[in-house]
């Protein structure tokens, strides 16, 4: 009788690991079950971009800055703050450099982010490196060599975009801060630029520190489609126009070559972002 009484027990118990794991699973990929194609799909773009268009090219969110492609002086972020000088900005994390900088955007995504990671108990944040001007890069180049640092101008650090992230625990590829960034940065925007498998496209080692703001939702479309921003330009230029929603906005990203295009427009009702890639084309987001 305490046998068949056992085997109840360890049935129960694996039956209820299943059914964990299950529900796991699904939760796991319900995070990202409203990525859907949108239900609206009468946008109507029908006012003119008037801007210089080259100048668009650019600047942005989007822009690919690597050893090919080097960031302009109109890509450079205007919002750019120094963090210690702003109490609502440094707060939940810690910063190993008292005048680092940061698109004030970015900045505050990420202490968003933080905030939200604080309350599943990851709490152990720091800012090792934020934006760097051109004499600081190309400084940082002298220094250090190819091998640890790119050309100025070349870095993602030289548009306030970029951040490098560490854990006060251990190194950041087994602390639970980066295991959190990984699985939940999209959420707010931010992509692990020079994942482990990408090394081959992206050209950069793995960095499980860097991280870089796009915006929702091409964080959002990447993180699904295991994209990285080389990737995710080549599919929007591949494709021109997708729609998707994501909790409850739905999102239109039409791609414009601008060497082909005699006319850019934007939509005339709801919200629009304007990005360039740094290459050839200008990205224009629309939500409602």
């Amino acid at each position: 009788m305490k046998k068949k009484w056992g085997f109840w027990i360890v049935g129960i118990l694996l039956g209820c690991a299943i059914l964990e794991a299950v529900v796991w699973f699904h939760y796991k990929d319900r995070l990202l079950v409203d990525l859907e194609p949108a239900g609206n799909t009468d946008w109507d773009y029908s006012v003119p971009l008037t801007a210089n268009l080259q100048s668009w090219v650019h600047k942005g969110d989007l822009l690919l800055v690597n050893t090919s492609y080097a960031i302009r002086p109109e890509g450079v972020k205007k919002d750019i703050v120094v963090l210690a000088d702003h109490d609502e900005l440094n707060s939940g994390f810690v910063l190993l450099d008292r005048d680092m900088s940061l698109s004030r955007q970015v900045a505050e995504r990420f202490q968003e982010m933080t905030s939200a990671a604080a309350t599943e108990g990851v709490h152990s944040f720091l800012i090792s490196s934020g934006y760097r001007d051109l004499d600081k890069q190309d400084e940082l180049f002298q220094e250090k060599g190819a091998d640890y640092a790119l050309p100025a101008g070349h870095s993602e650090h030289n548009i306030g975009l970029s951040l490098d992230i560490g854990s006060s625990l251990t190194r950041m590829e087994q602390a639970p801060e980066g295991d959190w960034l990984e699985k939940n940065a999209w959420k707010y925007g931010f992509i692990l630029r020079y994942p482990k498998d990408k090394v081959d496209i992206t050209g950069i080692q793995y960095e499980p520190w860097h991280f870089r703001y796009v915006g929702l939702p091409h964080s959002a479309i990447m993180y699904k489609k295991n994209l990285v921003l080389e990737q995710y330009l080549q599919l929007l230029r591949e494709k021109k126009e997708m729609s998707f929603s994501l909790n409850n906005h739905d999102y239109n990203i039409r791609y414009y070559p601008i060497a082909s295009e005699a006319n850019i427009y934007v939509p005339r009702q709801g919200s629009y972002v304007i990005s360039g890639d740094n290459m050839q084309g200008i990205i224009v987001t629309a939500s409602n």
